[in-house]
């Protein structure tokens, strides 16, 4: 294996394992608050291309960790897209005025 290979597999390894905790924390808690709808969609779009360049290329450390990395910003946008229903029009309670 070259070292361009590792440093690949590292790298795709690094930024894959980097979305586990907002999918986990995501899908366990239903809270997507935080989350920007429009970011990851434009992420998760960003993703499919990176996969798509690396299956043109060949280069397998790329297609492995496109291919995690979009399932997992496709869970996080999926529950995005189910919980985040309910937080529409219920902001943050306004304070009362004296």
């Amino acid at each position: 294996m070259q070292t361009t290979d590792v440093l690949g597999y590292v790298a795709g390894a690094l930024t894959t394992i980097a979305l586990v905790p907002q999918a986990w924390r995501a899908f366990r808690t239903h809270d997507v608050s935080g989350i920007s709808l429009r970011m990851y969609c434009i992420f998760t779009l960003g993703i499919a291309i990176w996969l798509a360049y690396g299956i043109v290329l060949g280069e397998t450390p790329m297609i492995i960790a496109n291919s995690v990395s979009l399932v997992l910003a496709f869970l996080v946008l999926v529950a995005k897209l189910r919980y985040g229903r309910k937080d529409r029009g219920h902001g943050k309670p306004r304070m009362a005025r004296a």
